[in-house]
């Protein structure tokens, strides 16, 4: 198979992908087909698994792992298997810590690991979501430092501001910038299926970066006039999606408080042309409930507080502790006892059909429950055992072939397994009438639904 492509515009292209996880991964699938790729991970583990054909994310099947494979791409732990590539793409995490401040460490890993092997000429290309300046302030120097290389962009060489220069005009490394905008779990929006924002540190650069994501994405991309834009960009993407389900999260609180269906009012509410039907929920996740935190972080390090963002990321984290104290409500009006009762959790991951426990906001649920002295149980049919910490509840396998009975069960995740229950089923493992609570809206006749 050619790994050649007539509109790039550099010689024997050699991408290595560092970080192989939900963005990594599926990326590296896709540019296999048509270049030479080198998947690397810090984790031994991960890289011994992919060598299997094993995907464990499940973003990628076996077969399509095989393809990749056969295509010749690699999966390295190892530095000098990426030393003699010239085209960098970086998908690691872009985490928040405890206090919700932005932990770029992965990021300035991965840029000390790329600074090891970058060489004149070399493209550096970030796909983490960050904000706006990371990029050249927080991982260019990271790359000079290590490298030992001088970063080539259009503010600091003029002889590259035209699309007539060549990268060879220069000693020293580029970077681009091109947000993932992977949605875990999803069939049909896949990587080549979603339009692909991009940017360069030149102009030529923009170009190369461009045309190299244009040879894979058939949905066509976007070039964004400078990096910052691009990062901006992608930071705000979530940050709207955030802002609008805090509103819908809050009119259900409203809604629930006066005892009127939310879910009738939405689609009430739906039937005019213009109104965005959401519907509430939790929401956790790598996405939505981190990036916010980063373009928030920037806004006041520079003075200015954003009152609307941080409003919604308030309603929706506490989200949780509504539904558990609601919950117990139920259950107390239920005649149901609360300390040591049993309570069934049904789903853990951050959304359905997804192996995905990345900030799933459940845990939040279980942690409040126990907090009032209930014995939580939690079946997830998408994870193992061994892929999730337990603290303070207990991983089950499958509770509707077991004996034992619950005061309430909590339908938090939408899953198809749990849509294809009938409420005889719930019936069945409950102690006397059913607590059924619903935040999803996949059961029928729940005791209470969000």
């Amino acid at each position: 198979m050619s790994k050649t492509n007539s509109k790039f515009k550099i010689q024997n292209p050699k991408l290595a992908i560092i970080g192989l996880g939900y963005v990594g991964l599926p990326l590296a699938h896709a540019f296999s087909e048509k270049y030479e790729v080198v998947g690397f991970d810090i984790a031994q583990w991960r890289i011994d698994e992919l060598n299997n054909a094993y995907d464990r994310t499940l973003e990628l099947d076996e077969a399509q792992m095989k393809e990749a494979i056969d295509n010749g791409m690699k999966f390295s732990c190892n530095l000098e298997d990426i030393a003699d590539c010239n085209i960098y793409i970086v998908t690691v995490p872009t985490p928040i810590d405890s206090s919700n401040r932005p932990d770029l460490t992965p990021l300035i890993k991965s840029s000390e690991s790329v600074g090891k092997v970058l060489k004149e000429g070399d493209i550096v290309i970030y796909e983490s979501t960050v904000y706006p300046g990371v990029t050249e302030e927080v991982c260019v120097p990271v790359l000079e430092k290590v490298s030992g290389l001088k970063y080539i962009s259009s503010d600091n060489n003029s002889t590259l501001n035209t699309q007539h220069s060549t990268r060879e005009e220069t000693k020293g490394f580029f970077c681009g910038y091109s947000p993932e905008r992977i949605n875990p779990g999803d069939k049909e929006h896949t990587v080549t299926k979603i339009l692909k924002v991009t940017a360069g540190s030149t102009p030529e650069i923009a170009t190369i970066v461009d045309d190299l994501y244009a040879s894979i994405i058939t949905a066509g991309t976007h070039l964004a006039s400078s990096i910052k834009v691009a990062e901006a960009s992608k930071v705000i993407e979530n940050t709207q999606r955030d802002v609008n389900i805090a509103l819908i999260n809050e009119l259900a609180l409203i809604f629930d408080t006066m005892g009127i269906d939310t879910t009738e009012v939405i689609d009430a509410a739906a039937t005019k042309w213009n109104f965005i039907k959401l519907t509430p929920g939790l929401v956790g996740g790598h996405c939505i409930g981190v990036d916010p935190y980063y373009l928030t972080h920037k806004a006041q390090e520079l003075g200015y507080k954003p009152n609307l963002i941080l409003g919604a990321r308030q309603i929706n984290n506490g989200m949780s502790k509504y539904i558990a104290e609601r919950a117990i409500k139920e259950m107390i009006s239920h005649d149901k006892k609360i300390k040591d009762s049993n309570v069934l959790v049904m789903g853990l991951t951050f959304k359905e059909d997804c192996p995905d426990i990345r900030n799933s906001k459940v845990f939040d649920i279980i942690d409040e429950l126990a907090d009032y002295g209930c014995n939580v149980d939690a079946y997830e049919p998408w994870i193992d055992e061994k892929d999730v910490d337990q603290k303070n509840f207990t991983f089950i396998t499958d509770p509707f072939k077991a004996d034992k009975k619950y005061d309430a069960v909590i339908v938090a995740v939408g899953h198809k397994e749990f849509k294809a229950l009938e409420r005889s089923a719930y019936e069945g493992i409950s102690t006397g009438e059913p607590v059924l609570i619903d935040i999803k809206g996949i059961v029928e006749s729940p005791t209470w639904r969000l």
